[in-house]
C-alpha cells in the first residue's frame, strides 16, 4: 500500500472520499521510516479545498483503532486516511472526522512485493521475471547505478580528504589499501592504512626491510620466534621491535579472514606490495595527474593541428583518459627478497614475483586508479574529464564473481567492467539490503502488477 501511494500507482478512475467528495492528489508527501503517520508534508485537494498535512495508510479502515491512532496527537495533523478496505469512519483525537479514500490493490502484486521484501539473503528473488522486463530498462537502470557506484566511491576518497588534512596521496594510499583487501579483509586494510599514516611510512622507507617491519608489526602478523626461522622473519620482527619502542607504536585490533582462501590470495602479498609501493616512493596521484596532463596535451596538439590542415572538418574536442596499459603499470608491483618467492610466512612457495594476477591487477584499476581520477576531476570541476572516465570502464572486462553470475545466469547482459560495477552495485546497495521497491527492476514488476 504504502509502494502503491508513494509512486501514484493508484486506479486512474477519479477518486471521491467515503463520503462523495472528489479528490485530487497534487504531492503524496515523503514516506516516513520512523513511528508517526505513514507519509509526511503532502498535499490533496478534496472538493475546492487545498490541504497540506500528512497520510496515513491501513489495509482496513478498523487499523486507526486498532493501532489506538484514535488517542494519539501525533496524528492529529493527517489530513486523508488511504485503505484498501473501508470498513470504518475514522476521527482525530479531537474528535473531527478524517477524510478517507478506497485505493485498490491486486493480490498478485502483494504477494509479489512480500516475495520482494523477505526473500532471503543470498536469494535473487525476481530471478524468473527478470528477463522478460525489456533491454531498454536494463541499460536506463544499470548505467544509473555504474554512475552511482563510481560518485559514491569518488566520495569516499573525497571524505578521506579530512582526515588526511587535505593530502591526496594520503588518501590514496588508504584507498589502495583497502582495494587491496578484495572485499574481504577489506576493513582491516583500511584500519592498518589509517593507523599507520604514509608521512610515517615514508620517514623509513628508504629501507625496503623497515618499511615491511613496520606494515607486517602492525597488522599483527609477524611469528612467533620458533627453532630455524627464515632469517628475513628474525630481522622484521627485530626492527619492529625496535620501532615500536622508539615510536610508542600501538598495534590496531585487526582481525584476518583466511579460512577458505587460498595461499595466494592471504593478505601477506598484498601487504608486501603495500610495503613496495611505498619504498619505491608513493606517488599515485601524481602519477595520475601527469598521465592525464600529457593526455591533454597529446589532445590539444592533435586537435591543432587538424585545425590547421582540415579546418572544415575539424570537431569539437573528444574527452579522453589515459590508457589502461599506461594505469595498469603504475600498479604493477613485482616483490623483491622474501615476498618474491613466498605466499605466507610458512613455507609455502611463490612461482613469481609478480604481485598481482593480471585480473587482480584491473580490479586494482577499476577500484582505485578510476575512482581516483574522478575524485580529482570532481574536486577540480574538470566536466570534460569526469564524462570520460566512466566510459573507461568499458575498456575492461566484465569481472566475474557471484554476485555478477547471480545477474547473468537470469538473464541480464553484462559485457565489460561498466556493466559488473552496476551489478555489483545492484547487488550490495538494493538486492542485500532489501530496498526492492527502490530498484526500477522491482518498480517495473510491481508496476505492471499492482492496480487492476
Amino acid at each position: 500500500m504504502q509502494f502503491v501511494w508513494a509512486h501514484r500507482l493508484w486506479d486512474t478512475s477519479p477518486m471521491v472520499t467515503a463520503d462523495g467528495r472528489r479528490v485530487r492528489i497534487i504531492n503524496p508527501g515523503v514516506l516516513n521510516e520512523n513511528a508517526g503517520p505513514d507519509f509526511f508534508n503532502a498535499s490533496i485537494q478534496i472538493g475546492d479545498q487545498r490541504w497540506y498535512g500528512n497520510i496515513e495508510i491501513h489495509v482496513r479502515a478498523s487499523d486507526w483503532y486498532r493501532h489506538g491512532h484514535q488517542n494519539d496527537h501525533a496524528y492529529d495533523s493527517v489530513i486523508l486516511h488511504v485503505v484498501q478496505v473501508a470498513d470504518a469512519e475514522v476521527r482525530r483525537p479531537d474528535g473531527s472526522v478524517i477524510p478517507q479514500i478506497t485505493v485498490k490493490c491486486t493480490p498478485e502484486a502483494a504477494a509479489r512485493c512480500n516475495t520482494l521484501m523477505l526473500s532471503s539473503q543470498g536469494s535473487l528473488p525476481c530471478y524468473d521475471t527478470i528477463r522478460s522486463i525489456p533491454s531498454i530498462y536494463h541499460t536506463e537502470w544499470l548505467t544509473a547505478l555504474a554512475f552511482e557506484r563510481l560518485y559514491n566511491k569518488s566520495q569516499r576518497i573525497i571524505d578521506l580528504l579530512k582526515i588526511t588534512d587535505g593530502d591526496w596521496e594520503a588518501a590514496a594510499y588508504i584507498t589502495l589499501a583497502r582495494a587491496l583487501g578484495f572485499g574481504l579483509n577489506a576493513e582491516p586494510f583500511e584500519t592498518l592504512a589509517k593507523n599507520l599514516p604514509l608521512k610515517f611510512l615514508n620517514r623509513h622507507r628508504d629501507s625496503l626491510i623497515i618499511t615491511e617491519a613496520l606494515i607486517f608489526g602492525q597488522a599483527g602478523m609477524i611469528p612467533e620466534p620458533t627453532e630455524g626461522e627464515d632469517t628475513y622473519i628474525t630481522e622484521i620482527r627485530r626492527e619492529y621491535e625496535f620501532m615500536a619502542r622508539k615510536f610508542t607504536l600501538h598495534r590496531p585490533p585487526i582481525v584476518w579472514k583466511l579460512s577458505r582462501t587460498r595461499p595466494q590470495n592471504f593478505p601477506h602479498r598484498r601487504l608486501a606490495l603495500l610495503a613496495m609501493k611505498i619504498h619505491t616512493g608513493f606517488a599515485i596521484i601524481a602519477r595520475l595527474d601527469d598521465l592525464t596532463t600529457a593526455l591533454q596535451i597529446r589532445r590539444e596538439q592533435s586537435f591543432h593541428d587538424t585545425r590547421i590542415y582540415y579546418p572544415h572538418i575539424a570537431g569539437p574536442e573528444t574527452p579522453e583518459t589515459p590508457s589502461i596499459e599506461e594505469i595498469r603499470r603504475e600498479f604493477d608491483i613485482h616483490l623483491q627478497g622474501y615476498w618474491a618467492t613466498h605466499y605466507t610466512f610458512s613455507g609455502t612457495s611463490a612461482n613469481s614475483p609478480r604481485a598481482l594476477s593480471r585480473s587482480s591487477l584491473d580490479r586494482l584499476l577499476i577500484n582505485v586508479a578510476i575512482p581516483l581520477m574522478m575524485a580529482r576531476a570532481t574536486v577540480r570541476g574538470d566536466v570534460a574529464l569526469i564524462n570520460a572516465i566512466p566510459e573507461t570502464l568499458r575498456q575492461f572486462a566484465a569481472e566475474d564473481n557471484r554476485d555478477v553470475r547471480l545477474f547473468t545466469q537470469a538473464g541480464i547482459a553484462c559485457r565489460d567492467a561498466f556493466d559488473s560495477q552496476a551489478l555489483i552495485e545492484l547487488r550490495r546497495e538494493y538486492c542485500e539490503k532489501h530496498k526492492c521497491l527502490f530498484c526500477r527492476f522491482g518498480h517495473r514488476m510491481l508496476s505492471r502488477e499492482i492496480v487492476r
